[in-house]
């Protein structure tokens, strides 16, 4: 009997993780170039058929599950690279990816170290020595993987392609860096994403819109009705451990006296 605490506990630990899923998406919803993630999970007979098809430790040494490992398991969370909606701003600066593709950016960590991040967030700024950075101060990167600079005193154009004129004449072009499989892809915070080992680039066809931002793609309704979803979920769980918690009262101080 004992076995529907932990089946309802497991639910509820699920539950709560699909949560703090939901409720980061919901914070981020007006974060420029956010995308959105999702949690998944696993049921006690899905695991069951994984396990004892597993022969990495052999056939005949079969991983136990364990006494009490029913109901849910977490699984991993997964991002959604869907594009998001676009502004208009008419910041020359501001730019927009239509496509695959991530801006390179020099990053340097507190500990000094430097490394290229990638991030689907656009909004740049010129620094008074001409540098293109990101608001945290990041640099954005050319084609050769050097910072971008420009002249301060001349006005910019940026086509879709990504060079930057100024004067008429092409002074930089903006990098744009896509990935073969993006599971190849982790974030990193500050709304980079760093590849991990395995990952392989490739050329990206896209279209660099000046003057647009792309917006968060978190639909804030479908958010919502999943928090509601996600709420009863767990009541029903919190209600099925109450009841067995009224039956083992009953158990223990009724039955037990005969």
């Amino acid at each position: 009997m004992l076995k529907g605490l932990y089946i309802a506990y497991t639910g509820m630990l699920n539950e709560q993780h699909r949560m703090d899923t939901l409720t980061n998406n919901l914070a981020n919803a007006t974060t420029i170039g956010y995308k959105k993630e999702g949690a998944t999970s696993m049921a006690f007979a899905d695991l069951l058929t994984l396990k004892i098809k597993d022969s990495s430790v052999g056939l005949q040494n079969v991983q136990r599950l364990g006494t009490n490992n029913p109901g849910v398991k977490i699984g991993e969370n997964y991002t959604d690279y869907t594009g998001g909606p676009m502004r208009i701003t008419d910041n020359t600066y501001d730019l927009a990816i239509e496509g695959d593709g991530f801006f390179n950016v020099e990053f340097t960590n507190k500990a000094g170290e430097t490394s290229t991040m990638y991030t689907r967030a656009g909004q740049f700024t010129l620094t008074r020595e001409g540098y293109l950075v990101t608001n945290e101060g990041d640099y954005l990167l050319d084609t050769q993987n050097r910072r971008i600079r420009l002249n301060t005193l001349l006005d910019s154009r940026i086509e879709g392609d990504g060079t930057i004129y100024q004067n008429g004449t092409a002074v930089a072009r903006i990098q744009v860096t896509d990935f073969e499989d993006y599971n190849y892809l982790e974030k990193y915070g500050e709304n980079y994403y760093r590849p991990v080992e395995g990952a392989r680039t490739r050329t990206a066809d896209v279209n660099i819109r000046s003057g647009y931002l792309e917006m968060s793609n978190v639909n804030t309704v479908t958010e919502m009705v999943d928090m509601i979803s996600v709420t009863r979920a767990y009541e029903s769980n919190q209600k099925i451990i109450q009841t067995y918690d009224s039956s083992l009262e009953i158990a223990v101080n009724q039955l037990g006296k005969l």
